[in-house]
């Protein structure tokens, strides 16, 4: 994908991802830069993709949910990431509400990755999402989604399930496209993400 071993990003790679996510070519050619000085074999481990997590979450604990990002990403299985799949990585979890986004956010929760989410793979997740929340937010939360079981048990009553039954890619998507307060409930702040990633290029 694009020729990843020289210190300049592809002009084939670099329209592609203009095209494919919101950033502009100074700011894909300035994380092109810091990805190669990073991770010079033009790949990226789960270790360091934790790591520039761990970075935006200075006062949190990312690497659960990190480790669920980075392996709804890695589609081959081969335990790295590429400067493509780590961009549209960053462009899916911080930004606007697409279809796109949706499809992405049902592979992360379906941990199994057999096509189906369920309520299991659903706590998993949001246990993910708590440890990113830091004591203070956390108890500023509302008394009914204030603990990771109570957040699972609210976003499975919104999509009408009984604790035994799966969800598929069509129910998700459509859930959480009439409903708001299931998309709120099922991710964690990307404003927040969005607000760090932009504080990390200035």
């Amino acid at each position: 994908m694009g020729n990843s071993k020289s210190g300049i990003l592809s002009k084939e790679l670099l329209e592609d991802l203009k095209l494919n996510t919101r950033y502009s070519e100074e700011e894909l050619s300035a994380w092109y830069q810091s990805f190669q000085k990073e991770c010079p074999s033009g790949r990226i481990t789960i270790e360091q993709f934790q790591s520039i997590y761990a970075s935006f979450f200075p006062d949190a604990d990312p690497k659960a949910y990190a480790q669920h990002v980075f392996r709804s990403f890695d589609t081959n299985n081969d335990g790295t990431l590429d400067f493509k799949e780590y961009i549209i990585a960053l462009h899916l979890t911080s930004s606007g509400k697409t279809i796109q986004k949706f499809e992405w956010a049902f592979s992360l929760y379906d941990v199994d990755g057999n096509g189906t989410i369920n309520k299991t793979e659903v706590l998993e997740i949001v246990k993910a999402i708590f440890t990113m929340i830091n004591a203070d937010d956390q108890e500023d939360l509302p008394e009914d989604e204030n603990t990771p079981e109570k957040r699972t048990d609210k976003i499975w009553d919104y999509f009408g399930k009984k604790d035994n039954d799966k969800l598929t890619e069509g129910e998700f998507i459509q859930g959480i496209t009439e409903n708001k307060e299931i998309l709120r409930l099922i991710q964690y702040e990307p404003q927040k993400v969005k607000d760090r990633l932009k504080e990390k290029k200035q």
